[in-house]
């Protein structure tokens, strides 16, 4: 067996990794040479019981092989690809065989049927339909991974000077291929900035596959990002493609980059620098064509300095730096953000200019959203809601955004209020403003008041109880 891998681009099509299967050396030759002349990666074995062995340990796009060849014929090859449940394409190249031979090959999988002596065009020009099926099939999983997370059309709300600057950015670094990060608090829209990237880009018709990286299991990230073969490990009972694989011809989006352990750093530079990927439990690489986008509201810099972020993988995917405003540093945007929330979240396409009534929009430039984009479309999802699609009013919006315009810009105190208060109501002014603080997040709140977590949901239902008595 002889490996072919050189930096030669494919023509016209997709780098497939091929497995050439052929029992006479002068063929086995020439379509080694031709076939990495035209782009692809390949591997070349001289019969059917060497091609199982390398297929048992790789993983290719297309499998070539010849039918007849002594002791392990290309029968056993094909019945091997279609027991291991590889996603691999069968092309038969034969010179002894005849129609029946072709008909058994289409019933076993085969994706085409070539007879010798065949010329190079003939091959190239399937193995170009098969690069543009693989696309397509790249394509459908990358969708499918993103249904669960549609959330309406990527557009960059924002005329404030912050928001016009990371427009241009996006504007100018787009059309290239250059790795980019972008920094910015949670929930200030890093992922749609990707998005927008992508669509501006050449890659806009190919996939854009996002990855949580902070969300994936700890003992999986390698295999979720790099793919696996059938038994690389307990549980991986069928072969996997990696979402490094899924996104090959797109963008790669890596969300919370600063999440990836000291191990998972040193793989992704290594793929960063290459562009090659090794599924876990394969022997042999294979080139993908990724642009990678990643994110993270850490310092990377810090993490750097404190060793816990590879210096050199910070100045690889650091080519071009995009910052996020926060929200509270974009006040004037809100109103414009907002409706265009409240459009996406009602699935119009327009919506009255006045859906927002004057005193709504006051509040919610007086809010500091501290979980900036997210938190507003938490709180206008729950306004159309308790608006019936009506004008929203105040007292449409979440309690801690209509309580935390008159709470947030003073600390608590009792002579900020007209009328005595008692202890009571002392010690539930406090609640809320703790919960304001964490943004409804009970457990913070519960450690910060020195209270059980149970205890707080007690007190909370009964404020809620004693309200509606006096409302009744």
């Amino acid at each position: 067996m002889s490996s072919r891998n050189d930096d030669a681009s494919a023509k016209g099509a997709q780098r497939l990794r091929l497995l050439f299967v052929d029992d006479e050396a002068p063929i086995r030759m020439v379509m080694g040479d031709e076939l990495e002349r035209i782009g692809h990666d390949v591997t070349v074995c001289e019969g059917g019981q060497e091609a199982i062995d390398v297929l048992s340990d790789n993983a290719f796009d297309v499998v070539i092989t010849d039918l007849k060849m002594p002791q392990v014929d290309g029968w056993a090859v094909i019945d091997h690809i279609n027991k291991s449940g590889v996603e691999t394409d069968i092309i038969i190249s034969t010179g002894h065989g005849d129609f029946d031979d072709a008909i058994r090959a289409i019933r076993a999988g085969a994706y085409d049927f070539l007879r010798k002596p065949y010329k190079i065009v003939e091959i190239a020009n399937v193995l170009n339909r098969v690069a543009a099926k693989r696309s397509l099939e790249n394509r459908a999983q990358a969708l499918e991974t993103e249904l669960q997370n549609v959330r309406g059309k990527t557009e960059l709300i924002g005329e404030t000077e912050g928001m016009q600057r990371v427009k241009r950015l996006v504007e100018r670094i787009a059309p290239t291929d250059s790795s980019v990060l972008i920094l910015g608090e949670t929930g200030t829209g890093k992922e749609v900035v990707a998005r927008s990237i992508h669509e501006h880009s050449s890659r806009s018709k190919m996939p854009f596959v996002a990855v949580n990286c902070g969300a994936l299991p700890e003992n999986l990230v390698e295999s979720e990002l790099f793919g696996h073969k059938k038994g690389a490990f307990t549980g991986a009972d069928t072969p996997r493609k990696g979402l490094i694989e899924v996104a090959n011809g797109g963008t790669l989006f890596l969300d919370e980059l600063g999440e990836l352990d000291k191990t998972m750093q040193v793989k992704l530079l290594r793929f960063l620098e290459s562009g090659e990927v090794r599924r876990v439990g394969e022997n042999e690489p294979f080139t993908v064509d990724v642009r990678v986008v990643c994110a993270t509201n850490r310092n990377l810099e810090d993490m750097v300095h404190d060793g816990t972020f590879r210096e050199d993988l910070f100045f690889r995917v650091n080519t071009f730096e995009i910052r996020l405003p926060a929200l509270r540093e974009r006040k004037d945007d809100i109103p414009e953000l907002a409706r265009f929330l409240i459009s996406r979240c009602m699935k119009r396409d327009s919506i009255p200019e006045d859906i927002l009534a004057p005193k709504t929009i006051e509040l919610l430039r007086a809010h500091d959203w501290s979980g900036n984009v997210r938190e507003l479309a938490n709180a206008v999802e729950h306004a159309v809601i308790l608006s019936n699609g009506q004008t929203i009013e105040p007292g449409d919006l979440p309690g801690s955004v209509s309580r935390k315009s008159s709470s947030s810009s003073r600390p608590f105190h009792v002579t900020n209020f007209v009328q005595p208060l008692t202890l009571r109501e002392i010690e539930m002014e406090v609640i809320l403003q703790t919960l304001d603080k964490y943004n409804g997040d009970k457990p913070q709140t519960a450690e910060e008041l020195g209270i059980a977590l149970k205890t707080l949901y007690n007190k909370l239902n009964q404020y809620q109880s004693n309200g509606q008595s006096e409302a009744a």
